[in-house]
């Protein structure tokens, strides 16, 4: 017998005791506070990775393994969770930032061609001297052209870091030889705020399309603005506004409210119950306010909705908004992807969470959520609305419901009475921002002096845009039905015009031409001129106003992509 031999069983029972004491070690060293099964999981993920790796029959990137089941598993959580890849991360976040840096046009794509649509003033493309119209057919010396032309293509070739530059090829119209610009890039201002104006002599309009970091900066300007024509009442217009940050809601409440209101507060299983509260600093505590919400209504301008509500403090008018009471939390991994991570509810100052039902990893219901409220004929009829959430009171005592987003304190249904198979199949088939962009991109010297609205109109006008529209699409396979384009009529020149002016102009004056035939303005109005922005408790001899107005439905307009 060697020696080695006699010695064996003590070798193997060290060898046991040793790693009991490493597997202990590295088991309180890495679990921290962890549950078992999170640690056990986590190992098996980790194991099934390197197997694929090791072992499957072709080879297979890990990475992309990964990024595509990001999003998988946080739809397994609730409908707002979500994973940005690194390469999105910045793009997502510009809009609310305020600013991107870049070189200060809006876009495009037409026959894989890059056309720039407009100018941002002050930005470095207006300092060249590029144009709207103006087709981008070269950038930094390579063709851009064709099929590698896409919208995420042209934004990553034009947008780059503060001070660096670009060259792009430039066919402009009237040009026999292509042009050549050099760019410096640098920030451009992404505004909030879309139309600012006097819809009376008394009563002044804001529309708010994000609540991001500057936008209460720029209602303090927009308020000032108003102050100056005398304005001594207030619509803001939240329609389509889907959110943004939390604090710039509670910013733009606090303008509104005298001292010591609750605005919101928020709660989680790991987040403490915190409130928000005005703190009276305020400049406009007492001036009539109206708010105007629909079902794109959503999250911060939820927040903002329900805080005027419970507080008494305005008048929602519109349509249900779209109910979103969870708060994400956005947490940044190395490489630059992060995620949005749901950590709390919010509540509405009367205790409310308007959060729609939704079932973990089952969204489909939850994503079709509007167009079934369009089916069950909520678009159209208050009574049709379906509100199963429990009852809350405000201040003074009215009935509010949880559980699916704000409900209007005056309801204004969607108008369809215009609506004919002919104008459906014309927007289905996208004809009308295709006629739009071509007329404009074909008439921009003729309009080139024009910087009035109602100019802009006449000519229109005088062109007979309209004839040219129903011939236009003839001439791309809808057949013409006179009887029904006359039905459609008023409806097809709101459209064409609007989409028009919006090209030529910009998007204050499209809202402005658009208002003037919206029944949800013209109901604000009304409201205002008869006094009734403060909200009042119902009572035996005296009925709340339960006529129901109804709108057309805002008509689509172009979003040109900004770089």
């Amino acid at each position: 017998m060697h020696r080695n031999s006699r010695f064996a069983p003590l070798l193997i029972a060290i060898s046991i005791i040793v790693g009991i004491i490493i597997g202990t070690f590295f088991a309180n060293r890495f679990s921290g506070n962890r549950l078992n099964i999170i640690n056990s999981s986590s190992n098996k993920i980790n194991d099934l990775l390197h197997i694929i790796d090791d072992q499957y029959v072709d080879t297979v990137n890990i990475a992309d393994i990964v990024e595509q089941a990001m999003p998988r598993i946080l739809a397994e959580l609730d409908p707002h969770c979500s994973y940005i890849s690194a390469e999105a991360a910045k793009t997502a976040n510009d809009d609310l930032e305020g600013s991107f840096c870049g070189i200060g046009v809006q876009f495009t794509i037409k026959r894989d061609t890059v056309y720039i649509t407009n100018i941002i003033d002050g930005g470095p493309a207006e300092r060249v001297g590029l144009l709207a119209g103006d087709r981008i057919i070269s950038v930094d010396d390579e063709p851009y052209v064709g099929k590698v032309v896409t919208n995420e293509e042209t934004l990553h070739r034009l947008k780059g870091e503060r001070d660096s530059q670009v060259k792009l090829g430039i066919q402009r119209r009237g040009e026999k030889k292509p042009l050549s610009f050099t760019l410096t890039r640098g920030d451009i201002p992404i505004k909030s705020i879309d139309a600012t104006y006097m819809l009376t002599d008394k009563l002044g309009y804001v529309r708010i399309n994000k609540f991001g970091k500057t936008t209460y900066p720029e209602l303090l300007i927009a308020l000032a603005e108003l102050e100056q024509e005398g304005f001594k009442g207030l619509v803001i217009d939240l329609r389509g506004n889907t959110g943004g940050y939390l604090d710039c809601a509670i910013q733009l409440v606090n303008e509104f409210l005298p001292a010591d209101k609750l605005i919101v507060y928020t709660e989680g299983r790991r987040a403490k119950r915190e409130d928000y509260e005005s703190n009276g600093q305020g400049s406009y505590q007492k001036l009539p306010l109206i708010v105007l919400t629909d079902e794109g209504t959503a999250s911060a301008a939820e927040i903002f909705s329900g805080a005027i509500q419970d507080n008494d403090r305005g008048i929602i008018v519109g349509r249900r908004s779209f109910g979103k009471g969870l708060v994400q939390k956005p947490m940044m991994f190395a490489d630059g992807s992060l995620i949005h991570l749901t950590v709390s509810r919010y509540y509405t100052p009367s205790g409310r969470c308007i959060q729609k039902p939704y079932v973990n990893g089952e969204d489909k219901e939850y994503e079709y959520d509007i167009a079934n409220r369009y089916l069950h004929g909520e678009f159209f009829n208050e009574d049709s609305i379906r509100q199963t959430g429990d009852v809350y009171t405000t201040s003074i005592g009215r009935k509010v419901y949880g559980g699916g987003g704000i409900m209007p304190d005056y309801f204004v249904a969607e108008d369809t009475t215009l609506f004919t198979t002919y104008y459906q199949e014309v927007v289905q088939k996208g004809l009308v921002s295709q006629f739009c962009f071509e007329y404009t991109d074909n008439n921009r010297a003729k309009y080139a002096n024009i910087k009035n609205a109602d100019e802009v109109l006449k000519q229109l006008k005088r062109e007979h845009v309209i004839q040219q529209f129903i011939n236009y699409c003839d001439s791309k396979g809808v057949k013409r039905r006179n009887n029904m384009i006359l039905h459609s009529q008023q409806l097809i020149e709101n459209v064409v015009h609007g989409l028009i002016l919006y090209n030529l102009l910009d998007i204050t004056e499209y809202i402005k031409f658009i208002n003037k035939e919206d029944v949800t303005i013209k109901k604000a109005i009304q409201l205002f001129n008869d006094n009734l922005t403060t909200p009042t408790l119902p009572t035996d001899d005296k009925t709340t106003d339960k006529k129901t107005a109804y709108a057309a439905p805002h008509p689509t307009i172009r979003v040109w992509l900004s770089a």
